[in-house]
C-alpha cells in the first residue's frame, strides 16, 4: 500500500483551514492530515457496524468516546450504510486489501472508520486511545496508516534464566498490543513442563500446558499471535547436563567440553523432538513455529565429524533442518529458522525445505543486514530481520547501539522485502537485568515495524513518557534512555556487550587497556546523574515504583562493576581475589546489600526457577572478595 494510491483512501470533503501541532503517537501513522474543527456529534448518534463481529470492537469505541464525554448510542448492524452515524465502522477488504490497513476519516459530526480486517479496526482505536491522551477534544483529521511488515513481533529469552509470571506477561500484552505488534514468542530450551522430562525442566519453573492456552487465549483477544519456540539443535546444554539426554548431544560422553547441540545424525535425536513437538504445538493456535536451529558451535566436531567431512558441515546443518521441517509439517506449523549457520553456507540458501522463514538476526548498529537480506531475497526465501534490545551482557542496556540497530534492520527489511520484524531480548550471563530496562527500546523497535519512516529518535523520551511510563515529568524515560548509555563512557566498543560489565559479568577475562581509571570514575559519574533523573520521575504507571527499584538496583550494580573494575586497574591486579584486603571488604559489604535485595526484585516478574543460577554470578564475586578462587 503506497501513500495516494490505495483504493478507498480519499481525502474528507472538507477544506483544510489551519495545520495543527503535531500529536506523539507510538507508532506513528503513514499519513495523517489534521482540519479545523472537532468531532462533536449529536448527543446518542448510533455506532453502525457493517459485520456482526465488530461488536466487541465498537463497545471498546463507545467506553473510549464516553471517557471524553462523548456519548454514542446504540450499535446497529447497518452493511448497505444507508443511515448517518455517529461512527461507522466498516469491513471492506476488496478496497483496502492489506489486513492491517485502515483509513478514519474524522468530521465534526461523525467518524468514518474504513479498514482490512479487525485487527485493523482494533489499531485504530489503539490511535485514538493515544490522541485523546494527549488532548480532550478529537480533532478533525484524515489518517492513513498501514504496516511495514506483516509481522511484528517481541521475543523474550524465558531460559537464561528468567521465566515470568504469568502476571508479568499479563500486563505486558497490552502494552505490546497498543504498540501494534501482533507476535509474541517465549525462547524456550527447557522451560516447558514436558511430560516425561521432569528432570529438565523441575527447578526451572516452567510454563504448562494449561498456562500456554491462557496466554494463547489472551493474545487472540489482542490480536497477538502467540507463536511458539523450541530451540531444536544448539543451546541444549541444560539437557546433555542429565545422563539420561548425554547420548544424544554431538560430543560424546567422554568429552571434556560442554555439549551444547544435538547429534544430526542420530535418528533418537528426532524422537525426542518428536516427543517435544507433539507435547507443545497442540497448545498453540499460531500457524507459526520457531525451531531456533543457530549457533551449532560443535556441530563437526564429534560424532557427525564424518558426515560433515564427506558431505560439509553446511549440508549436515541442511539434511537435519529438512528433518526437522518434516516432523513439524503435520501440525500445519510454517518453520521459523534462525538464518546464520545457512548464511554461512549461501549456495545451500536456494535448497531450505519449504514453507519456511528464515530469521536473519543480529545485534550491533553495523550489523550487515542488508547484505543478508539480499541473499535471502535472492532465493525468494521468506525472511524476517531480528535486531535486538541490547539490554543483555550490559546490565543497564545500550540505547544508542540498540536504536541504531533497530533502525537499520528496519531499513534492510523493507529494501529486501522482508515479512517481518521480530524485537529480541535476550538474556545471557544470568539474564540479571530487569524488563524495566528492555522497555524503551521494546516500543521504539515496535514503532520501527510499524512505520520506520516517520520514527525519529528526537522525540523518543516524550513518546516513552506519554505512552508507556505515564509520566509527565518526562524524567523516568529521560533517566532511563541515559542509563543505557553509560556504556558510552568506556569509549570503547564491543560486539553484543558493555565493556563496563567485564568486572562484574566475566570476571576470568583481563580488562581492556584502554579501561583507565578515569573511565571508570566517568561512567559512576554518568549513573549517579541518570538515577538521579530517573528518580525524580512523577510517573503514574501501575508499576512506577517497581520500575524505579529496578533501574536503581541495575544501576547501582553497574556502578559496582565500575568500582570493582577501577579498584583492579589502580592495583594493576588480574582477580579481584589479589586486591588488597580493605579494598576488597568494602567492595563485599556493598555486593552483600545488592545481593540481598535481588531476589524480592526477581520475584516481582519472575518465577523462582533460574534465580539460583543468575545469583550465582554475584556468588562467585564475593567468594573472590573473600579470597577464594575458583
Amino acid at each position: 500500500m503506497q501513500p495516494g494510491k490505495q483504493p478507498g483512501l480519499q481525502m474528507p470533503q472538507c477544506r483544510m483551514e489551519t495545520v495543527m501541532d503535531q500529536f506523539i503517537l507510538a507508532p506513528a501513522p503513514q499519513l495523517m492530515t489534521l482540519f479545523e474543527g472537532v468531532y462533536t456529534p449529536s448527543a446518542q448518534g448510533p455506532i453502525h457496524i457493517s459485520h456482526q463481529e465488530l461488536y466487541p470492537l465498537a463497545q471498546a469505541f463507545r467506553t473510549l468516546f464516553a471517557a471524553h464525554a462523548l456519548s454514542l448510542g446504540d450499535i446497529q448492524v447497518d452493511a448497505r450504510q444507508q443511515h448517518p452515524a455517529a461512527l461507522q465502522i466498516t469491513l471492506d477488504p476488496r478496497i483496502i486489501t492489506r489486513p492491517d490497513a485502515f483509513q478514519l476519516l474524522i468530521y465534526p459530526s461523525r467518524v468514518e472508520l474504513l479498514a482490512a480486517s479487525p485487527a485493523a479496526v482494533f489499531y485504530a482505536l489503539q490511535l485514538l486511545k493515544q490522541i485523546f491522551r494527549q488532548r480532550a477534544t478529537l480533532p478533525c483529521a484524515n489518517i492513513q496508516d498501514w504496516a511495514d511488515f506483516a509481522h511484528r513481533g517481541l521475543m523474550l529469552d524465558i531460559s537464561r534464566d528468567r521465566v515470568p509470571t504469568m502476571a508479568t506477561l499479563e500486563a505486558l500484552i497490552p502494552q505490546l498490543a497498543e504498540l501494534r505488534l501482533n507476535q509474541l514468542q517465549l525462547y524456550m530450551e527447557h522451560t516447558f513442563a514436558y511430560v516425561g522430562h521432569k528432570t529438565v525442566w523441575q527447578t526451572a519453573s516452567p510454563f504448562t500446558g494449561e498456562e500456554i492456552l491462557a496466554l494463547d487465549a489472551l493474545c487472540r483477544q489482542y490480536y497477538i499471535e502467540l507463536v511458539p519456540n523450541q530451540n531444536s539443535f544448539g543451546h541444549l546444554h541444560r539437557w546433555f547436563k542429565h545422563p539420561a539426554y548425554r547420548p544424544l548431544a554431538e560430543l560424546p560422553p567422554e568429552s571434556e567440553t560442554r555439549p551444547f547441540s544435538l547429534c544430526p545424525t542420530d535418528p533418537a535425536a528426532l524422537g525426542l523432538l518428536s516427543d517435544l513437538y507433539a507435547q507443545l504445538l497442540p497448545h498453540f493456535t499460531s500457524t507459526q513455529f520457531n525451531v531456533g536451529c543457530d549457533e551449532t558451535f560443535d556441530l563437526g566436531l564429534g560424532r557427525s565429524a564424518t558426515a560433515c567431512e564427506s558431505q560439509g558441515k553446511g549440508r549436515v546443518y541442511l539434511n537435519f533442518l529438512r528433518q526437522i521441517h518434516d516432523l513439524a509439517t503435520p501440525y500445519g506449523k510454517t518453520l521459523q529458522f534462525w538464518g546464520d549457520i545457512i548464511l554461512d553456507h549461501p549456495e545451500l540458501i536456494p535448497e531450505l525445505p519449504q514453507p519456511i522463514i528464515a530469521l536473519n538476526w543480529g545485534y550491533e548498529a553495523d550489523h550487515p543486514f542488508e547484505a543478508q537480506g539480499a541473499q535471502f531475497a535472492a532465493a525468494k526465501i521468506p525472511h524476517y530481520v531480528c535486531p535486538g534490545t541490547s539490554s543483555w551482557n550490559s546490565l543497564t542496556g545500550r540505547t544508542t547501539n540498540a536504536l541504531g540497530n533497530l533502525a537499520a534492520a528496519a531499513q534492510a527489511g523493507k529494501t529486501h522485502g522482508a515479512i517481518g520484524y521480530l524485537i529480541t531480548d535476550w538474556g545471557d550471563n544470568g539474564h540479571l537485568q530487569p524488563l524495566s530496562i528492555s522497555l524503551p527500546t521494546i516500543a521504539y523497535g515496535a514503532c520501527q515495524a510499524w512505520c520506520s519512516a516517520n520514527t525519529s529518535t528526537s522525540d523518543l523520551a516524550h513518546m516513552l513518557s506519554l505512552h508507556l511510563f505515564a509520566d509527565a515529568s518526562g524524567h523516568l524515560a529521560e533517566g532511563l534512555l541515559a542509563l543505557g548509555d553509560v556504556y558510552l563512557q568506556a569509549h570503547l566498543p564491543m560486539a553484543n556487550q558493555s565493556p563496563l560489565v567485564a568486572p562484574l559479568l566475566f570476571p576470568g577475562r583481563p580488562l581492556a587497556p584502554e579501561l583507565t581509571p578515569a573511565l571508570w570514575q566517568a561512567a559512576q559519574t554518568a549513573i549517579d546523574q541518570a538515577l538521579d533523573k530517573l528518580n525524580h520521575h512523577t510517573s503514574q504507571h501501575p508499576e512506577a515504583a517497581l520500575i524505579t527499584q529496578e533501574s536503581e538496583w541495575i544501576g547501582q550494580l553497574l556502578a559496582h562493576s565500575c568500582r570493582l573494575g577501577a579498584a583492579l586497574t589502580t592495583s594493576e591486579c588480574n582477580s579481584a581475589a589479589d586486591l588488597p584486603r580493605d579494598i576488597r571488604q568494602a567492595l563485599q559489604a556493598e555486593l552483600e546489600t545488592l545481593n540481598a535485595a535481588y531476589p524480592s526484585l526477581w520475584l516481582a516478574r519472575s518465577r523462582p526457577g533460574g534465580l539460583g543460577d543468575s545469583q550465582a554470578r554475584i556468588h562467585k564475586i564475593l567468594a573472590l572478595y573473600q579470597g577464594v578462587t575458583p
